[in-house]
């Protein structure tokens, strides 16, 4: 006969329950920081679209969620770093709302078309965020904390891949920069999303069309080969050529 088990309640000594219920206070003080965590960064949005970066202190922060400064500040040690916790998630939602199989799988130009409208249509569903990250000026530069910012480049990389296949592909002149062409189709979708977030447009305007018209007119200029004039930085991002990452304050 082989062994007999004992029942798992009489195997168990009061140093397993000390254990379990140590591991059960320190996850539900984890799940309770986590929670707090995220009230300060939700006011610390709400407070920035509403009153701009530079008019928001700790302390009004504080005030919102009800916690003491200093109590926030083990938190965030400084109103820049609540800022870059927004920012980050901003452009990682940005990068999953414009990251679908479309935007490899299919043939460049509805690949092209499709991101760019995802990137449009995300000022018009996280316009907090786009506001945040793009509308205002007295925000800390990501360039400040580059390293963290690292995934933003891949996003623009590999949307330069696309428009580098159309070209491999004879949808644009065998002349056209990658780099470039981004910047430019960027710009086309980038200019309906800041009007359409500040609400400057008139009430029978309709930035979506604005938006559609812009990138197809955008594209239709590049693939009619017009000549450009645009030379993007070789600091602040890497191009499909290889060029190296390095800071700067741009």
């Amino acid at each position: 006969m082989g062994k007999r088990e004992f029942p798992i309640w009489l195997k168990t000594t009061p140093e397993v329950v000390l254990c379990e219920a140590q591991m059960g206070v320190k996850e539900r003080q984890e799940r309770d920081r986590e929670h707090v965590h995220r009230r300060i960064l939700d006011a610390a949005q709400e407070l920035f679209v509403a009153e701009g970066y530079r008019n928001v202190s700790i302390r009004k922060i504080a005030e919102k969620v009800e916690y003491s400064p200093a109590a926030l500040y083990s938190y965030f040690p400084s109103k820049d770093d609540l800022f870059f916790a927004l920012a980050e998630e901003g452009f990682r939602k940005l990068f999953e709302f414009t990251n679908e199989p479309i935007a490899t799988s299919s043939d460049p130009l509805t690949a092209i078309r499709h991101g760019f409208l995802r990137y449009y249509q995300f000022s018009r569903q996280h316009p907090e965020y786009f506001e945040l990250m793009f509308v205002d000026r007295s925000v800390p530069k990501i360039s400040h904390e580059w390293e963290r910012f690292g995934f933003v480049q891949q996003m623009i990389e590999e949307v330069c891949a696309v428009i580098k296949r159309g070209v491999d592909e004879g949808l644009f002149p065998p002349d056209t920069d990658p780099d470039v062409a981004f910047h430019i189709l960027w710009a086309a979708v980038h200019g309906p999303a800041t009007v359409a977030v500040c609400d400057r447009l008139a009430p029978d305007e309709n930035p979506d069309a604005l938006a559609r018209d812009t990138l197809e007119a955008a594209i239709a200029g590049l693939r009619a080969g017009i000549r450009t004039t645009f030379t993007p930085s070789k600091c602040h991002s890497q191009s499909v050529t290889g060029v190296p990452v390095e800071k700067n304050d741009a």
